[in-house]
């Protein structure tokens, strides 16, 4: 019997339900979940960073906001209050106030191209208003902010004050002795655009990346 069994052999034993041959290769269970967790945490920096640029679009209007409405109240003060009247002199006769009317630009140049600096006004609202869909830096935020707010208060100017609609007379009233007359608007574009350059010359660029030369 045994001498049999050797001859034929030993029959092969099947393999039980449970026991399944080893796979080679990845998981793909394990490949689709780590897919997902990718795809997952992507769009979650992307909603991220999406409402940080809102936020720094919400600052840049703010501070233009606020720019635009002390300019404008200001304006309005100097018109009803001290046009026409004596200069108050505030630091004595290095600083007064002494209400103007301006044809030209900042600091009363060029009053030959009214129309001109008009629309250098408009322009430069038009692309501080694009350039704000990749904005994620807070300074230049508040740069563009400042720009803004000044490029529209003497647009109002421009706009509505006599003698009429794009030749209208930007109203200054801040006179520092030996030095040109201007108002918050300018002073706004001026703070504005210092803090640009510092900011060029940091790296910094609005989107928030830093770059170096």
């Amino acid at each position: 019997m045994a001498e049999a069994e050797r001859i034929i052999g030993t029959p092969d034993i099947p393999e039980t339900a449970g026991d399944e041959p080893e796979q080679s290769g990845p998981d793909p269970e394990k490949t689709a979940a780590a897919e997902q967790d990718g795809q997952q945490a992507e769009a979650e920096g992307a909603t991220a960073a999406a409402g940080k640029g809102k936020r720094k679009i919400a600052v840049l209007f703010a501070v233009a906001v606020v720019a635009y409405a002390f300019d404008l109240i200001s304006k309005m003060i100097v018109v009803a209050k001290l046009e026409h009247h004596e200069p108050i002199d505030l630091v004595g006769d290095w600083l007064r106030l002494s209400a103007i009317r301006n044809a030209g630009a900042a600091f009363g140049f060029g009053e030959a191209f009214t129309i001109i600096f008009t629309i250098i006004a408009a322009a430069v609202i038009v692309v501080i208003a694009r350039l704000a869909r990749k904005l994620y830096s807070l300074p230049w935020a508040i740069a563009l902010g400042l720009l803004l707010g000044g490029a529209l208060g003497n647009l109002t100017d421009r706009l509505f004050r006599a003698p009429g609609v794009f030749e209208g007379a930007v109203v200054d009233f801040i006179a520092p002795k030996g030095f040109a007359v201007f108002n918050l608007a300018d002073s706004a574009i001026v703070c504005g655009g210092i803090l640009i350059v510092l900011l060029s010359f940091r790296g910094l660029d609005p989107d928030g990346t830093v770059h170096k030369d």
